[in-house]
């Protein structure tokens, strides 16, 4: 019995260590042991984390925010911990009490537990003890607990009986004009979510008016939110509703004098015109996305540009050819030409996408002109969103009337002096050579694939030799013969040893997809005559191709000449060279009998990884085993 007793003590250690660190004046262990709550509930079971655990932690709320954000986020999964739903009701005090601190994340995260173990109370419960918790937060003293409150309504609401609903409904319009910004800030931003849990009928006495109140605040901060909330009360009311009710609060939101609500006007445009449906968005969204297109901010009008291609897609079949042409076409005329670089960018991302729309005589007479201007923007992000959007343009008139304004684009941004532009621009080279096709191509384009190869830049390098690998499996491997293979031939003989190494670089990408017998007659020839390279660097990057395009080479090839070749660099007076040749003699079959030297330099080799990527103390079991 007593050996029992020990046993039991012996398994409740780790836990009493736990619970102790918990009062700990270091705020790092009682972080750790707050993490570890479930564990500590556990070992106590249901009844004493009720009654011992929660009232606990309740009392411990003054404490540092990260340890706050722990507790509340831990007690969000305690309901199995505290004996399932039936008294969940237990874990709302501690909750309430981090629901109040001025900490803002520490506020929002006991509010998400909230809104969670909300779901897993009773209707009973609900009313009994999560409703007065709700009530109490709203009416609190101070401006923190109101604002949670305002997350709590819309999950509790659709359970609830009709007096108490009515209760609620009040409380939350007491927020709506509460004298603290913060408090009416945060009704705004739960008053759309709320919107869709409340009948209709209230929705128009009670919200609707609340929804005009916050539109009209004096803070634009509190007017912006209120924008959001619009989307949701446009979906959920019928049309000739919305245009009484809603629209013309929307009218003034898009006129707003502050700039940060017409963004959000903006910024939601297509959810305000896919809520408020064709009928409304012909009659007063255009108007409204008119006056957004040319606002005197920058910012308003690079998110409604940014909207265009949608807006005008989701306009009504019948009506949009003219309403793109009469309204919004006028806009993206001036938009072309905008002062803004930010504007310009967020209209060229999306300005191809009108011509599927507007078809192909629209597209060559009006929107042909606005590409070609915008691909001899000075702007290079710009260019490149036009030329990453031409196969819209492609499917619709066909690449041929771009591509004499295409080329010095692309040329210019080819040689842009910032080397993140040259990438942009060799990523979508393989889409351009599919539009533009291989006569034209290697008339025009060629010669720069090329010249990105002996880039100074490395990055531009790599992104050229994998250009060339999809460029190949485009075209085909009797291009690759007669455009590329023979450029690559000449780089082997380069001074610069950077460029011979991007030079095998290109064979390990391109030996794979242009077949055994031109990897065997084309790329083998000059990988073996690079083995005699004077800078080491080269020669055993020559080892690694070979290993690399090994499979794709004729075996009566790899036996009498790679072989040899290898054999020759695994003595090699240099001990990486050694190293790569045993590799790729070992990784292809090929391998002869180890050599004293190359085992301890293959050792020391895997020492050195190893102390890369482990601690120096558990290096013990590599020595003995070597």
């Amino acid at each position: 019995m007593a050996a029992s007793e020990t046993t039991s003590d012996d398994s409740l250690y780790p836990i009493a260590v736990l619970i102790d660190e918990l009062r700990n004046e270091d705020v790092q262990l009682r972080l750790n042991s707050i993490k570890k709550l479930s564990t500590i509930a556990l070992a106590l079971g249901v009844e004493r984390t009720r009654s011992e655990l929660i009232p606990f932690l309740t009392d411990t709320i003054y404490d540092e925010d990260e340890v706050l954000l722990a507790l509340a986020e831990q007690l969000g999964t305690f309901t199995p911990l505290v004996g399932g739903p039936e008294y969940v009701h237990c874990l709302l005090p501690p909750l309430e009490s981090l629901a109040t601190v001025e900490e803002t994340v520490v506020r929002d995260k006991a509010v998400d537990s909230l809104r969670k173990i909300c779901e897993e109370h009773s209707a009973e419960d609900l009313e009994t003890h999560f409703v007065p918790l709700v009530k109490r937060l709203a009416v609190g003293d101070w401006f923190t607990s109101r604002t949670s409150a305002c997350g709590l309504f819309s999950v509790c609401y659709p359970r609830l009986s009709v007096a108490t609903k009515a209760e609620l409904r009040s409380h939350f319009r007491s927020l709506c004009q509460d004298d603290t910004p913060m408090v009416r800030r945060a009704a705004a931003g739960k008053l759309g979510e709320y919107a869709k849990v409340v009948e209709v009928e209230y929705l128009k006495t009670d919200l609707i008016p609340m929804f005009i109140t916050l539109a009209q605040d004096e803070q634009d901060s509190v007017r912006l939110l209120a924008v959001e909330a619009c989307v949701s009360m446009a979906g959920l009311l019928q049309q000739e509703d919305t245009e009484m009710l809603v629209m013309p609060t929307l009218r003034q939101a898009a006129e707003d004098k502050s700039w940060r609500v017409r963004y959000m006007v903006a910024d939601r445009f297509i959810e305000l015109q896919t809520a408020v449906g064709p009928e409304i968005t012909k009659t007063d969204l255009v108007n409204a996305f008119q006056s957004l297109l040319k606002d005197v901010e920058a910012e308003v009008r690079a998110a409604a540009a940014g909207k265009v291609k949608d807006f005008c897609q989701n306009l009504e079949p019948s009506v949009q050819e003219s309403v793109i042409m009469s309204n919004i076409l006028p806009c993206v005329k001036e938009l072309v030409t905008d002062g803004n670089q930010h504007v310009k960018s967020a209209l060229a991302g999306v300005i191809m996408g009108l011509s599927p729309i507007l078809g192909k005589d629209n597209t060559v007479n009006h929107l042909l002109p606005l590409f070609l201007s915008q691909l001899k923007d000075e702007c290079p992000e710009v260019r490149l969103n036009i030329i990453s959007n031409l196969d819209c343009v492609n499917e619709v008139i066909g690449i041929q009337q771009l591509s004499q304004s295409l080329l010095p684009a692309i040329v210019e941004l080819a040689e842009d002096t910032k080397w993140r532009v040259r990438l942009a621009i060799i990523e979508y080279m393989p889409l351009l050579a599919g539009q533009l096709g291989v006569d034209f191509f290697n008339q025009s384009l060629s010669k720069l694939c090329m010249t990105w190869l002996v880039d100074h830049v490395y990055a531009i390098r790599e992104a050229a030799t994998n250009n060339l690998r999809k460029l190949v499996e485009k075209f085909g491997a009797e291009w690759a013969s007669q455009n590329v293979l023979p450029k690559i031939n000449a780089m082997s003989r380069d001074g610069n040893y950077l460029h011979r190494m991007t030079c095998l670089a290109c064979i390990n990408v391109v030996g794979e997809v242009c077949g055994r017998e031109v990897t065997t007659k084309t790329l083998l020839p000059t990988v073996l005559a690079m083995a005699s390279d004077n800078v080491p660097n080269v020669r055993f990057n020559v080892a690694k191709t070979l290993q690399i395009i090994g499979p794709h080479i004729e075996k009566e090839s790899l036996h009498s000449q790679v072989k040899a070749v290898l054999e020759r660099l695994n003595d090699d007076p240099d001990t990486d060279v050694k190293y790569f040749a045993s590799e790729a003699l070992t990784g292809m079959s090929l391998q002869p009998p180890l050599n004293v030297e190359v085992m301890i330099c293959q050792w020391l080799r895997k020492v050195e990884q190893y102390l890369e990527s482990s601690e120096i103390s558990a290096m013990t079991p590599l020595f003995a085993a070597a």
